[in-house]
């Protein structure tokens, strides 16, 4: 069964809701972005919801490559060309929205601070102000991992946990307003009856994910394809648990039409695939690239690159599993296999394009 098989097919998710709806997704052209929106659209044709999808993006020319097959088929979907911190929009209701605009990679939270900072405290509360003024039914906010600091054990780490940061140290814009924005979130549920739910995503791939993307998983994925060495630039310590693109928008799905959920933080994870960096590129090597390659430590000067400090992010997930009846799909393995396979043919097609 294929991924958007077994979301349709899924009891738990109760696609009715959605029908006739009007549904806002900011950073469409991201990771879980355009996955949620091309799910979003299979799921309005097969089973008949007439959903009506706004796409927030900020350029036109990826927004059509993006969703080339989208707009061939005439689907229904209008395409809001803004950036999400001068986003307007009064046409009327919008049912749900999914607040996925950030600027997720880690060279900026150090090198960027401000320009991460204004894009996530300013979209949001732009996105939000936008769902006070549609009457919004319900708005889910995508928070990270990183709001819980850099926890130094294996224990499970629950919603409740907080962790401590250095003001002084510029790669923490990136949870810092993080944690600014899910608190905004609150304020605007308080004042103004905005229903909103956050969900603290640890990180997240599958398909969808670009050639030349810059993140670990991707570079990892990139050296197994080319039969290159994984080469580390730290001992690859940090532990943390990862999740497949789709079972983090099976988690918004669940969300968005399940009332329980509202104005509560919900940790989204496959515990099962908590490990170290390095254990994760040994699997690579071994596993995806079947021992042809090999993982190399090449220790230098990283005070540019924006990594995190060394931490063990151990998610606990129980909280979404008991109140939702969400669960975690796909392996580590299989995330890399599903990833590896898009990759090849979304390099495949580029090729021939340019040819």
């Amino acid at each position: 069964m294929s991924d958007t098989e077994r979301l349709l097919s899924d009891k738990n998710i109760r696609w009715e809701a959605f029908k006739n709806a009007t549904i806002l997704v900011t950073g469409a052209t991201g990771l879980i972005g355009k996955n949620l929106i091309k799910i979003l659209v299979l799921a309005s044709e097969e089973l008949k919801l007439n959903i009506r999808i706004l796409a927030q993006v900020r350029n036109r020319e990826k927004t059509e490559k993006c969703f080339n097959e989208e707009i061939k088929r005439n689907c229904n979907i209008d395409f809001l060309v803004s950036d999400i911190c001068d986003l307007k929009y009064c046409e009327g209701t919008i049912d749900y929205i999914v607040h996925c605009a950030s600027i997720t990679d880690s060279y900026s939270f150090a090198n960027r601070p401000l320009e991460v900072i204004k894009t996530n405290v300013n979209g949001t509360f732009n996105a939000l102000e936008i769902a006070r003024n549609c009457k919004c039914k319900h708005f889910v906010y995508l928070s990270t991992m990183e709001v819980y600091g850099c926890p130094t054990d294996d224990g499970l780490i629950g919603e409740d946990y907080t962790g401590g940061f250095d003001t002084l140290t510029t790669r923490n814009s990136y949870p810092l307003s993080k944690l600014t924005c899910e608190n905004i979130c609150m304020g605007y549920m308080k004042e103004h009856d905005v229903p909103v739910t956050i969900l603290r995503l640890t990180q997240t791939f599958g398909p969808g994910v670009e050639y030349d993307d810059k993140r670990v998983f991707a570079e990892f994925a990139r050296r197994a394809m080319e039969k290159k060495d994984i080469v580390l630039h730290t001992k690859g310590e940090t532990k943390r648990s990862y999740l497949y693109t789709v079972d983090a928008i099976k988690a918004i799905l669940l969300s968005l039409v399940n009332d329980n959920s509202l104005g509560k933080k919900y940790n989204v994870a496959n515990e099962q695939s908590y490990c170290s960096i390095y254990e994760m590129a040994q699997m690579v090597a071994e596993d995806i690239a079947e021992g042809k390659i090999k993982v190399v430590i090449d220790e230098g000067d990283t005070s540019n690159r924006g990594y995190a400090p060394t931490l063990c992010m151990n998610l606990d997930t129980s909280l979404i599993r008991k109140e939702l009846g969400w669960k975690w799909e796909t392996s580590l393995v299989d995330m890399y296999r599903n990833m590896i396979e898009d990759m090849k043919d979304n390099r495949k097609n580029r090729v021939s394009k340019e040819a």
